[in-house]
């Protein structure tokens, strides 16, 4: 089995900069660790809060990655740009994603509601936008990705599998 490859894209003024240490990008890797079960490879960027930069980011990534997840540039400030990028970029956006993601991230803190984090399709790849924070990354991510095999089956992406005892990934008896 051919290893899926997974864009990983920081969102960050001074982690692009080299002023801050990028912490959201590894967090991704490292809970995508622990969820995914069949052979994949990391493809990691960091772009500073830049809308042109963050669309062509996404735009190469989507060229060599299935599964492309972020981190950043969700909040409500005005250089947070991150959603408005990948809706730039997409075929089509489900809203389900940022709804869930919301929704969870509630439970922790009531800022959630804040939090502008959007998913959708370009081509045959899934982009995920995710918060920030470490901590909103995984809870976040682990939130959403049952959907996420599947999701790619449908469009045309990598086939990933999951280690069930972490995230159970739901595909239909019929697919």
């Amino acid at each position: 089995m051919t290893a899926a490859r997974i864009g990983i894209l920081t969102v960050s003024d001074r982690a692009s900069r080299g002023e801050y240490e990028d912490r959201g990008g590894p967090a991704i890797r490292s809970c995508l660790d622990e969820i995914v079960s069949s052979p994949w490879e990391a493809v990691a960027r960091i772009v500073s809060d830049d809308r042109a930069g963050i669309e062509a980011a996404l735009v190469e990534l989507c060229g060599e990655c299935g599964l492309v997840v972020t981190t950043g540039g969700t909040g409500p400030a005005p250089r947070d740009v991150t959603p408005e990028a990948t809706e730039a970029v997409c075929d089509k956006l489900l809203d389900g994603f940022g709804e869930l993601m919301r929704a969870v991230s509630l439970k922790s803190v009531p800022t959630a509601i804040l939090s502008r984090q959007i998913a959708g399709v370009r081509g045959s790849s899934l982009i995920v936008n995710l918060p920030g924070k470490p901590a909103a990354v995984r809870e976040c991510l682990l939130a959403v990705f049952p959907a996420i095999p599947y999701c790619l089956d449908l469009i045309g992406g990598p086939y990933i599998t999951t280690h069930e005892a972490v995230v159970r990934a739901f595909r239909p008896k019929s697919a």
